[in-house]
This record gives structure tokens, sequence and C-alpha cells, in this order.
């Protein structure tokens, strides 16, 4: 099967600037993809080349299995909800309407049901919306169109959190009727972690993690507990991350668990858990290239 998106070492350069370095990657259809990274790492641009807004430096790409620059039965497919996203001074309304016409999949029903949730007013001007609005206004545009490839890049700055939360069970609920391929970049990756099947991280612009979201959890592990045990234990394991306070240690250790390690931890008195995936974009992101990737490696 053709993947929805397919990225092959694309490289997008500013003159001196390297924003996007080498980057491959494939986004299959029918799945909620994360594109994870810290600000700067270049994956608004990735979204940009992926919509056809630029053109790569090097490398290709193909969404639906086109070149999507100027393909207009490619991005007639794709809806792309930008951070910030500008509008026409038109009303909540007018924009919906455009919305509409743009959309081949759109679905009104959906899009007043959304309206209603996130109480927008549908008689006011764009401009005079606040932040949040706005960005409540991008989610139902990117959720009512349906398109076959959604990309949401931080849609919800100025959002609540309970109108974050309404974003992602409204996305999850239609998700399940609709199957399609949907990219969420964002900094808010707890919040999204229960969402995501597959996860691409991005770090100065090069790919340093392409994986099943489940295989990228399982990757590292906190072990706590008095200081002495805690080194007993880590030995000659890749910590990450390492606190002291007092006689207890905490340790970031970088791989998988076997039973005999949870044997030894329980022999010890040690307390175990999972690293959140955001902590675990956080350690794939720090450091140098050949830290991440060092991470990037221990997946496999």
């Amino acid at each position: 099967m053709t993947p929805a998106v397919r990225v092959d070492h694309v490289s997008r350069r500013y003159r001196r600037v390297t924003a996007v370095d080498e980057a491959s990657f494939a986004l299959d259809e029918g799945r909620i993809h994360g594109l994870l990274g810290r600000n700067g790492a270049g994956k608004t641009t990735l979204m940009r080349l992926v919509t056809g807004l630029e053109r790569p430096t090097s490398g290709s790409v193909e969404v639906f299995g086109n070149d999507p620059f100027e393909h207009e039965a490619a991005l007639r497919r794709t809806c792309f909800v930008k951070e910030s996203q500008t509008y026409p001074d038109l009303s909540v309304a007018r924009v919906l309407a455009s919305a509409r016409l743009l959309q081949p999949a759109w679905d009104d029903e959906l899009a007043a049901a959304l309206v209603a949730d996130f109480d927008l007013p549908l008689g006011r001007r764009v401009r005079k919306l606040s932040r949040g609005m706005r960005s409540a206004l991008g989610i139902v545009i990117g959720l009512a169109s349906r398109a076959p490839l959604t990309l949401f890049d931080e849609p919800y700055l100025g959002l609540d959190a309970p109108s974050r939360a309404l974003f992602y069970d409204r996305l999850l609920a239609d998700f399940a009727d609709h199957p399609r391929t949907v990219v969420l970049s964002t900094h808010l990756i707890d919040e999204v972690a229960n969402l995501l099947e597959r996860v691409v991280v991005v770090d100065r612009g090069r790919v340093v993690i392409d994986a099943e979201a489940d295989e990228v959890r399982g990757t590292a592990y906190t072990v706590v507990g008095p200081a002495g045990p805690v080194a007993q234990f880590v030995g000659r394991r890749e910590v990450v991350a390492r606190q002291d306070v007092g006689a207890y240690s905490s340790a970031t250790v970088r791989g998988r668990l076997d039973a005999s390690e949870r044997r030894l931890a329980d022999e010890l008195r040690l307390d175990l858990s999972p690293v959140s995936l955001q902590d675990l974009v956080a350690h794939a992101t720090t450091g140098s290239p050949d830290d991440a990737r060092s991470f990037e490696g221990g997946l496999r």
C-alpha cells in the first residue's frame, strides 16, 4: 500500500540556514501520527513541504503518490491548520462557507456541532475573535474538512485545558467513524500521547525517531530509591538523567526492562516507572546530534 505521505532524503535550506536536513519518513493512511520536537526543530517546515507550500532544496515529497507542489488533486485531499492561522477579514460563518467550497469531504453537521461545542459566534468577524476562538475556528475547519490528510500545527494556542480536551475527544470520536491520516504537531506531548499511533521526532532538522508510539514508550524507565541501591541497579546502564536529593536518587535509564531486572529492583526495594513520551522526546532532542542518533539506535 502506498503511504499517504512519503518524505525521502528531504532537505530545505534558506541561504545559510538548514531547516530540514536529509529527513526521511513515511506516514501510513488511516492513522494518527505525531510530528514532535522542540521549537525551531523543523516541524513546521516539514508540514509546509508536505502541503506543497514550499519545495525541497533536495530530496522528494509525495502525498498520495504525487508531488504535492501545485498538484490540485493531492492538495484537495489535504487540510493544513497552521499555528496562528490567518483568515480573510470575514465573519466566522463566511470563513466556514469558504472552507466548505475548498474541502470536497466537508461535513456541515459536524461543523455545526463543533461550532456549538466551542461556542463560536458565527456573525463575528475573525479579526475580533480572541486567540483561543481563532484556534477553535481552525479546529472546526480541520475536523469538519474530513480531508484524507489533515495536519494540525499547534492548533490550540490560546485554548484552555477543557477546550483542548474537547478537541481530543471530538478528534477521536470522528476518527473512529471516519478514519483518515492525521498529523499532530505539538509541544503538549503528554496531552496527546494516548492519541498517537506513530511518532516522528525531529531535532535540528533531522529525524531522530520514526517509530510506533508504543515502541518509543518502552525505551526508557526511571528508577527511584536510596542512592546506594540505585547505583547498584544502574551499574553500567546508560543513564540519560539523574537527580540526587539527600540520601535518595532518581535515575532515568535508557533501555528495556527484562524479568530479571524487575526482580533485582524488587530485591533492592526500588521503584520503577515508565518515562512519559514527552520526557523521552526531551531526552532525544537534548545534547549533541550524536546523542540523538544514539537514542534512535536504542529503538532498533
